[in-house]
């Protein structure tokens, strides 16, 4: 036998002689995305940086990444969804008619809203799914569809106000409870939100060194451990940094709380959960799913009905924001979120991507705006550069491929 195959209770042995090295392609889009902050920090004079404008960032690009989110593993299994852009309007136009026109209680007209969102996906999943048409030609006509639906419904004039609960829940922050702590020359901060990244930074702490004793105890390589410990502490000081300029502002975004519990969630589902691994093998090799029993068409059907759901939450996020649901919400929503989802890794031919990838793609069209915005850069070449960066990425993703095949 010319393979040996490592036995569940071999003795963990740390290989810690092994070649320290890194994956360009599943490491690139963050060393891209912290030379990007760099560049802006750069050019803007620290404004980019400043505990307000964090906070901007966020609030005002959440519904594009809790979109993303839904997009990347729809790309994972190979398909694409063209029409989340009109389907984010769509229900924020049912939401605005239940909660203002109806005046139905926020979280009753909130609960609606995800199932009109999931009828939505379950619509377009089944054709994909069970009928056979193209993700495309069926999401296309989605965006067409749900477009005029949501003019149906609103004419040319927006409706509002919206509850204070789905405005705080889409611009508000957390209260400080227990009050702030002083921080030295940066001033005073959350207490609350500076305990809350602690907890962050230990979480990501704990799961990375089980990650890395159940492969010592399965006899394959890891790290060195002052490589492993570097790595935690970069992460640390990211997320430190990150919770102490929020804290400095007004404490911690209710949006960035949903968005940390979503990729929470949604990660340990691509990662862990069978779901997950099937998402990854029907994009990956379709046949192959197939033949090793893989109910392709429900893993397809679901995936649209979690699209459905997420834009809906999506649609609530934003006509909470604007406090009101306008026919022109959403215009090019998908658009971003397929930048997001490619940028962040995924690959076009689909079976690659990850949860956090597609955050950190959206995250850098996020700085691209608001960076160019703060230097009064014109639209026009705010596009052309989200354009150049959406091709550069992709063209990255092709460049490894290829270098790994040769």
């Amino acid at each position: 036998m010319t393979t040996t195959e490592a036995r569940p209770d071999a003795p963990p042995v740390e290989h810690s002689a092994r070649r320290i090295s890194i994956n360009p392609r599943q490491s690139g889009i963050y060393v891209a995305f912290a030379l990007i902050v760099v560049l802006f920090e750069v050019l803007t004079g620290g404004a980019l940086l400043e505990p307000q404008n964090i906070s901007n960032i966020i609030v005002q690009n959440s519904y594009v990444l809790i979109l993303a989110i839904g997009m990347i593993l729809v790309i994972i299994s190979g398909h694409i969804d063209l029409s989340a852009g009109s389907v984010v309007a769509m229900t924020g136009a049912v939401s605005a008619v239940l909660m203002v026109n109806w005046h139905l209680p926020w979280f009753l007209a909130v609960l609606v809203t995800l199932v009109v969102g999931a009828a939505i996906g379950a619509w377009q999943g089944y054709w994909v799914a069970y009928f056979g048409i193209p993700a495309f030609i069926v999401t296309l006509a989605g965006m067409l569809a749900f477009r005029a639906l949501t003019l149906t419904v609103l004419g040319n004039q927006g409706i509002g106000p919206f509850p204070d609960a789905i405005r705080t829940l889409s611009n508000g922050f957390t209260d400080g409870y227990l009050g702030n702590i002083g921080l030295g020359p940066l001033g005073g901060a959350d207490l609350v939100s500076l305990l809350a990244g602690v907890a962050a930074v230990a979480g990501i702490g704990f799961t990375q060194w089980r990650k890395r004793s159940a492969r010592l105890g399965y006899g394959q390589d890891v790290d060195p451990f002052p490589v492993f410990l570097l790595k935690i502490a970069g992460v640390a000081v990211v997320v430190l940094a990150l919770v102490v300029q929020l804290a400095r502002f007004k404490n911690l975004p209710w949006v960035l709380i949903l968005l940390a519990v979503l990729v929470l969630g949604y990660s340990l589902v691509a990662g862990k959960s069978v779901f997950g691994r099937h998402i990854y093998a029907v994009g990956g090799n379709l046949q192959a799913a197939t033949l090793s029993g893989v109910k392709v068409k429900s893993v397809t059907f679901w995936i649209f009905v979690n699209m459905g759901v997420l834009a809906a939450l999506a649609g609530i996020i934003f006509a909470g924001r604007l406090n009101q649901a306008g026919p022109t919400a959403g215009v090019n929503f998908e658009l971003d979120a397929i930048a997001a989802a490619f940028i962040g890794g995924a690959a076009v031919q689909g079976g690659v991507g990850k949860v956090v990838g597609a955050i950190t793609g959206g995250l850098i069209m996020a700085v691209i705006n608001n960076g160019m915005s703060l230097i009064g850069a014109p639209s026009e070449r705010v596009m052309l550069v989200k354009g150049v960066v959406l091709l550069a990425a992709v063209a990255y993703d092709i460049w490894t491929k290829r270098r790994a095949a040769s």
